[in-house]
C-alpha cells in the first residue's frame, strides 16, 4: 500500500477547488476556532467573581480552566477523530459548535462549583470535533506547501478569540458590577457575572449555521492497495501507520505539551495577575491584553508558518521543528521573567516579544503530523496530538501556577512567581523534547515523500 498523489490530470482539473473558496472555507474554519477559544478564554475574567461567590481556591479554579476541559475533550476526541477519517466533516463540525454553545450557555444556571465543572467539561465535549475535522479540511483544501500557512493562519483563531472574550468579558464585567444581582427569564434572579456566559455562548448557535456553507471535498493523498483503490482504513491500520512514525508523533505532541503549558499558564493567569497585583480593572486588563495578542501572537504564528514552509521548499525537511525550537529559546528568554518584574511596562514588553515567538510552532506543528500521514489516518492522528495537548498541557498549563500559589507559596499575591517557574521549566522541556525529535522526522518526512514520488496515479475518495 502507498500514498496516492494527483500529478495534474484530468481528474486534477475537473476536482481542484478555486483558491478563492478554499481562503473562504479556511475562514469560516478560523472564526468558528476563535468562538471555540471565546468561550473557553472567558472564565479567566470572572476569577474574582467565581471564587467570591463559589468559594473556591486557585488551584480549584485550574482545575476549572484547565482539567475540567480537557477531560471529556481529550478522551471523547480520539473516537471523533475516527469519524473525522469516515464520515462527512462539515456536519460534525456543525454539532460539535451547537454542542459547545449550549454548554457554555448552561453555565450561567450553575449552583455550585461541581456543577459548574461539569458544564465545562460539556464545552470541551463540544470542542473536541472541531479541530481535528479543519485540519483534514484544511489539508484537502490547501496544496502541500501551503498547509503550514493555512494551519498557522487556522491558529489565528485562538488569539483573536481569546482577544474578543478579554475585551468584551473586561467591559461587561466592569459593567455588571454595579449590579450584583439580574432577572433572567427562565432562570430567575442569578449573579450578574453569570450574564457573560450567556453572552458568548448564544451566538454560537449562528456560527453552527455556517458551517453549511462549508463543502466536503474529496479526500486526497489516500492510503491505497496494491490494486490502486483506496484503503478502507481500520482502525488497526491507523494504529500501525502510527506506530511506523511514533517517535515523530510522541516528540511533536510532547513538544507541544510543554508549549501549550506556556499557552495556558499564561491565557489562564494573565488576566488575573494584573487585577491581582498591579491594581487594574478587568476594562484596562482586558483590552491591553486584546491588544497585545492580536498585534503580536497573530502575526507570530503566521511567521512561524511562512518560515517553516520556505525551508521545506529549500529541502528542509525539519523546517517545522526548527521553528519549534527558536520559539523555546524565545519562551524562556523573554517570558520568563515577563511576570517578576515589577514595572508593568516592562512586563508588557517582554509579553509582546514572547507570545509573537511562543505562537510560532502552534499551527507548524499540526501541519508536520499532516504531512507525514495519508488521509484516512489524519483525523485520528490529530485527534490524539490533541490528546496529549489537552491532557498534558491544557490540565498543567492552568492548574501548576495556581498550586504554587496554594500549596508552596501559601500566597496568593505570588502569582508572578508562580508563573515564571512554570513557563521556565516548561520552556527548557520543549526545546530539549524538540531537539530530540529533528533526526525522526527527517526520516518519516523521506519516507513519505518517497512513497509520493512512486506513484503516478490518482486515487480520491468523496463521503
Amino acid at each position: 500500500m502507498g500514498i496516492a498523489v494527483q500529478p495534474g490530470t484530468g481528474t486534477e482539473k475537473q476536482l481542484k477547488t478555486t483558491s478563492r473558496y478554499a481562503w473562504y472555507v479556511l475562514f469560516v474554519l478560523t472564526g468558528m476556532y476563535m468562538l471555540s477559544f471565546v468561550d473557553r478564554q472567558i472564565l479567566a475574567l470572572l476569577v474574582p467573581s467565581i471564587k467570591r461567590d463559589l468559594g473556591v481556591s486557585d488551584s480549584r479554579i485550574g482545575l476549572l480552566q484547565g482539567f475540567s476541559f480537557a477531560l471529556f475533550y481529550t478522551f471523547v476526541g480520539l473516537p471523533l477523530g475516527r469519524l473525522v477519517d469516515t464520515f462527512n466533516r462539515r456536519n460534525l463540525i456543525s454539532v460539535s459548535v451547537v454542542a459547545w454553545s449550549i454548554f457554555t450557555s448552561f453555565c450561567a444556571a450553575t449552583k455550585s462549583y461541581f456543577s459548574l465543572f461539569l458544564t465545562r467539561v460539556g464545552v470541551g465535549v463540544g470542542e473536541a470535533g472541531l479541530s481535528p475535522a479543519a485540519y483534514s479540511l484544511i489539508s484537502d483544501y490547501f496544496p502541500t506547501e501551503r498547509i503550514g500557512a493555512a494551519i498557522s493562519i487556522y491558529y489565528f483563531g485562538l488569539f483573536l478569540g481569546q482577544s474578543l472574550a478579554l475585551l468584551v468579558g473586561g467591559i461587561t464585567v466592569d459593567a455588571l458590577a454595579r449590579i450584583p444581582r439580574i432577572q433572567v427569564p427562565l432562570l430567575g434572579m442569578i449573579a450578574s457575572w453569570r450574564i457573560t456566559f450567556l453572552i458568548v455562548g448564544l451566538p454560537g448557535l449562528l456560527f453552527a449555521l455556517l458551517a453549511f456553507t462549508i463543502r466536503e471535498p474529496l479526500r486526497r493523498h489516500m492510503l491505497l492497495t496494491a490494486e490502486g483503490e483506496p484503503v478502507r482504513s481500520s482502525f488497526k491500520e491507523a494504529v500501525a501507520q502510527m506506530k511506523q512514525r511514533w517517535q515523530s508523533v510522541l516528540g511533536i505532541s510532547v513538544g507541544m505539551i510543554f508549549q501549550s503549558t506556556c499557552n495556558y499558564a499564561l491565557s489562564s493567569w494573565i488576566p488575573v495577575f494584573f487585577p491581582r497585583i498591579h491594581g487594574w480593572t478587568a476594562t484596562e486588563t482586558g483590552k491591553t491584553l486584546a491588544v497585545v495578542m492580536l498585534v503580536f501572537a497573530c502575526p507570530g504564528m503566521y511567521v512561524g508558518g511562512i518560515l517553516s514552509d520556505r525551508w521545506q521548499k529549500k529541502g528542509i525537511a525539519d523546517g517545522p521543528i526548527r521553528v519549534a525550537l527558536i520559539s523555546a529559546v524565545g519562551i524562556f528568554i523573554f517570558l520568563t521573567p515577563a511576570a517578576i518584574i515589577s514595572d508593568a511596562r516592562w512586563t508588557l514588553a517582554l509579553l509582546a516579544i514572547g507570545m509573537f515567538l511562543m505562537s510560532f510552532p502552534m499551527g507548524t506543528s499540526v501541519a508536520a503530523l499532516q504531512l507525514i500521514f495519508p488521509n484516512q489516518v489524519r483525523g485520528q492522528v490529530a485527534a490524539l496530538f490533541l490528546f496529549f495537548l489537552n491532557l498534558g498541557g491544557l490540565t498543567m498549563g492552568p492548574y501548576v501556577p495556581g498550586w504554587l500559589n496554594d500549596y508552596v507559596f501559601h500566597n496568593e499575591h505570588m502569582l508572578g512567581t508562580s508563573l515564571s517557574l512554570t513557563i521556565g521549566g516548561a520552556s527548557i522541556l520543549m526545546f530539549l523534547v524538540f531537539l530530540a525529535t529533528l533526526r525522526s522526522y527527517r526520516v518519516h518526512h523521506a519516507m513519505t515523500m518517497q512513497i509520493h514520488d512512486s506513484k503516478f496515479e490518482i486515487r480520491d475518495l468523496q463521503l
